[in-house]
């Protein structure tokens, strides 16, 4: 493909033109039924739930939920929607990083002021401007590998339009750049369980509630907390299994919990609480085992049908291999548990119809891919996994997982198009990577080298909330010449930044999305509700104009506007056989039914039924209780099979007084989003500061008080917290949310309390070089000297009447594209252009050779029916994939 020079489309400076948001069309609030209600309401979506914006000259001024999709709207949803809209934190114009607008021809741009100097307002002309020219230095000087992407995963909204897939589609268009790889949600297991169990299963649809409702005698959470964290979702929350959990607990379901401390979801469902020392379930799952084997209520004729590798296991578990039999007295002083009390939790799940659900937390941990198996290889031992309300689910958690699936495909937005660079760094590796440019290191089987970054472009992802070990972060980067982000709000992202382009919220453009992360039985629209704030403009109208400053508009929108593209979107989904998209725009929303069946579906079912006809996606087609093909990696923190391994940083090797930190998902928040509100803030902050669960003893022996500021601190850095006395937390165990936004104060102390301060860079493996932020210990005290106030919602300095000598557009040289683009591009094959038009998915990676066959076979079950693809495209589709996986014999 060659690019041809279009015909300049004119933008308007400051902001672009967007279908107008004043048809007031049909209310599907209650509070429209009012019939001397205002009349000024709009339908929208989002992360947090359909809703319709109430508009009073120009302004939004209240949210009204819509009952009738979602009967259980959070308060981040009637509060935090409009607090953040109208929110100090807004970026209202361009900015540019003052060194660097000054020395931007010299290329003395002194990145170790990121983060403490002030930004410059610029126009739009000269942002783009310095920003195309950024991209186009570092690909000509560098190449197109020094070019790093740290957005992925789509979680900045609900839209199908999102700044992640705009910036994929104007980088491939320009020969593409680095990318993540993996994510920070379920990275480790993502990897591992396909080899296991033959899927991804940590964002696979669980078993459909009611079939729990009428055989589950046993629930078992372990680390998992769906009533919280299910208040949002991917794409459009509506909360629709909470009705089912409860009518499973009134049905007497018996649940147990696992976890450091008491949730949410426990007090909701009635769970017993085993509390279990962090990062020890691989222990406790090993002990259970022994116990399952001593009684002998193993199911042996089970083993041999449906799995492998049992036989190296057990003579593991018995001891026959280390010498340690892992009996539940060996468990005991490592998880914290009484060996009686193992031994009953083992015989209870082991002769109950039990189900259990692990959270996605206990593998972002050191050797984070063993206890997700660890389960799986119990409740195999047990002869559970594949029989109705029995058996293995890592997303109960999630996009109201157990909701029947309506398996209808759903709108695709614009194809993000091939990226002609190989070179990834996994998503929570970027220090090392920015540290060690060229370093090898091995992910997912293979072996690969880390780009040496000269360019970060970051759109609507707060990595620098993410990120572990924050300090070190902030040091590395010191090492980027450019850093360039795009996003609504002055994240920490943002404020490291060089150049800032200020995105609308999804409330001041059009876009679209569907409702249920599983379900996928609702297709929304998100019209536009009020007009763009400042001069800021959506993702899609500024990777537009960037597409514009470069030459290549015609690529990058196809000649086409936004809703033209949103209405091609909505006709690829199902809903548009039955409702025109006229009808589906004025109402909102369109249903998409969910067929009967789906009623009776069975997490591993079809295999349990019958495992030749339906083996699965594994090498053997059964599970892998030994794994051969991780065996023969030979890592040697990552072995074949789930063994407990002792974690370089828990309680068990901790320094006196020191205490672990976990930091699940908030309950206010969708990780750092929402953390601006300032209703939300004044339900849960203490002075303005995240709080920190401590157990009341703990609290006591260090003369800490409820409401008192804490200090947490170890070798990587120090936060201020706020204390919240609790007896529901395990002694040793303090809890901080983790996404909070960060402000350093004099001393270098972060004092809004952002847990990643503490956390360790530790990979969890070779396997997957995932995350271990849940793998962290530190000492905590009263803090005697807090400082006051909080700036992490405040904007950071900004110079207003700086006079910029204007920008002489010759010496940016935006016509070099062609000289880099030109000799990459080549016929796609057909298969290849259906994959990068429509398949592409969240978790899935973006590059076809990041994954094996057997792991393709997995996802694609559930990636097909989504793009919508026939029986001919999707064969065309699974031929590029077989022929381009990792592991495919070159022809």
């Amino acid at each position: 493909m060659s690019f041809v020079q279009p015909t300049r489309r004119a933008f308007l400076q400051g902001g672009a033109a967007a279908v107008s948001a004043t048809s007031l069309l049909g209310s599907t609030a209650l509070a429209g039924v009012d019939t001397n209600a205002f009349t000024g309401r709009v339908f929208h979506a989002s992360h947090f739930g359909p809703f319709e914006g109430v508009v009073r000259d120009g302004k939004l001024v209240g949210v009204n939920a819509v009952t009738q999709l979602d009967a259980r709207p959070t308060e981040m949803l009637m509060y935090g929607v409009k607090d953040r809209t109208y929110d100090e934190s807004r970026i209202d114009y361009p900015m540019v990083r003052k060194s660097y607008l000054e020395n931007w021809e010299s290329g003395d741009v002194k990145p170790e002021l990121r983060g403490k100097e002030p930004y410059v307002r610029v126009d739009w002309d000269t942002a783009l401007g310095l920003t195309a020219k950024a991209l186009l230095d570092t690909a000509t000087d560098h190449g197109n590998q020094a070019i790093f992407s740290s957005s992925y995963g789509g979680w900045a909204n609900a839209g199908s339009f999102r700044p992640n897939v705009m910036q994929g589609r104007l980088m491939n268009l320009i020969g593409g750049c680095s990318i993540t790889q993996g994510d920070w949600s379920a990275g480790a297991s993502q990897i591992s369980l396909p080899r296991v169990i033959g899927d991804m299963e940590v964002y696979s649809a669980q078993t459909a509630w009611p079939v729990i409702l009428e055989n589950t005698e046993l629930f078992v959470f372990v680390g998992c907390d769906p009533v919280k964290n299910c208040r949002i979702e991917y794409t459009v929350a509506d909360h629709q299994m909470y009705g089912p959990w409860e009518l499973i607990r009134d049905n007497g379901c018996k649940f147990i919990s696992i976890n450091p401390q008491r949730t949410p979801s426990d007090q909701v469902l009635n769970a017993d609480w085993v509390s279990i020392v962090p990062n020890t379930d691989v222990a406790l799952f090993s002990a259970m085992a022994y116990q399952v084997l001593d009684k002998g209520l193993e199911d042996r004729a089970y083993l041999d049908k449906y799995t492998v590798g049992s036989d190296k296991w057990i003579a593991y578990i018995q001891g026959e291999t280390d010498g340690t039999p892992k009996t539940p007295e060996w468990a005991a002083p490592i998880t914290g548990i009484d060996a009686a009390k193992i031994r009953e939790l083992a015989e209870m799940m082991a002769t109950m119809k039990t189900e259990i659900a692990g959270a996605w937390s206990l593998q972002r941990a050191q050797h984070g891919e063993m206890t997700h198996w660890a389960i799986v290889n119990f409740s195999a031992l047990c002869g559970h996994i594949g029989k109705p309300g029995q058996g293995v689910g890592f997303s109960w958690h999630y996009g109201s997982g157990g909701m029947p699936q309506s398996f209808k495909s759903t709108p695709t937005g614009l194809s993000q198009g091939r990226n002609w660079v190989k070179h990834i760094c996994p998503a929570s590796r970027i220090t090392e990577m920015l540290e060690n440019p060229g370093a090898e290191f091995t992910y997912n089987g293979t072996t690969h080298e880390f780009p040496d970054v000269k360019m970060i472009f970051n759109a609507g992802n707060n990595f620098m909330s993410h990120q572990q070990d924050t300090n070190r972060l902030i040091r590395a980067l010191e090492r980027v010449d450019h850093i360039v982000s795009v996003d609504v709000w002055w994240t920490a992202a943002t404020r490291w930044a060089d150049i800032v382009l200020p995105a609308c919220s999804t409330l001041e453009r059009d876009d679209i999305s569907v409702g249920g992360t599983y379900s996928n039985d609702k297709i929304y629209a998100m019209k536009q509700v009020i007009e763009p704030l400042g001069e800021s403009m959506s993702d899609y109208h500024i990777f537009e104009a960037l597409a514009d400053k470069m030459g290549i508009w015609q690529q990058f929108t196809d000649g086409y506007e936004l809703m033209d593209h949103i209405r091609m979107a909505y006709e690829r989904s199902a809903a548009s056989e039955h409702t025109p998209f006229e009808e589906f725009w004025e109402q909102g929303f369109a249903r998409q039914e969910v067929p009967p069946e789906a009623r009776h579906w069975v997490r591993h079912g079809d295999f349990y039924t019958d495992p030749e006809a339906n083996p699965l996606h594994t090498a053997t087609g059964k599970i892998e209780m030994f794994c051969e093909e991780i065996a023969g990696f030979n890592l040697d923190d990552c072995p074949g099979m789930p063994v407990w391994m002792e974690k370089h940083e828990y309680l068990g090797n901790a320094k006196e007084g020191q205490v672990h930190v976990v930091s699940p998902h908030p309950w206010y928040r969708l990780h750092s989003q929402m953390d601006q509100s300032e209703t939300l803030r004044d339900l849960y902050k203490i002075d303005g500061r995240e709080p920190v669960r401590i157990n009341r003893q703990d609290a006591e022996a260090r003369g800490i008080a409820d409401g008192d500021p804490v200090e947490l601190f170890n070798d990587r850095g120090t936060i201020i917290v706020g204390a919240v006395l609790s007896d529901d937390i395990r002694p040793g165990v303090v809890s901080v949310y983790e996404g909070v936004w960060p402000s350093l104060d004099s001393k270098g102390r972060c004092n809004s309390g952002l847990v990643n301060f503490l956390t360790s860079t530790q990979r969890s493996s070779g396997l997957s070089q995932a995350t271990s932020a849940n793998t962290v210990v530190c000492n905590m005290r009263k803090c005697e000297d807090p400082e006051g106030p909080n700036k992490a919602y405040a904007k950071p300095d900004i110079m207003e009447d700086y006079q910029l000598a204007e920008i002489d557009q010759d010496k940016l040289g935006l016509d070099r594209l062609y000289d880099i683009t030109d000799a990459l591009y080549a016929d796609l094959t057909p298969g290849e252009q259906i994959f990068y038009e429509r398949c592409t998915v969240c978790h899935g990676p973006r590059e076809v050779s990041h994954f094996t066959m057997n792991q393709w076979k997995g996802i694609t079950p559930s990636m097909f029916p989504r793009a919508g693809l026939d029986e001919n495209e999707a064969a065309l589709v699974m031929e590029f994939l077989m022929k381009n996986a990792s592991d495919a014999v070159p022809m």
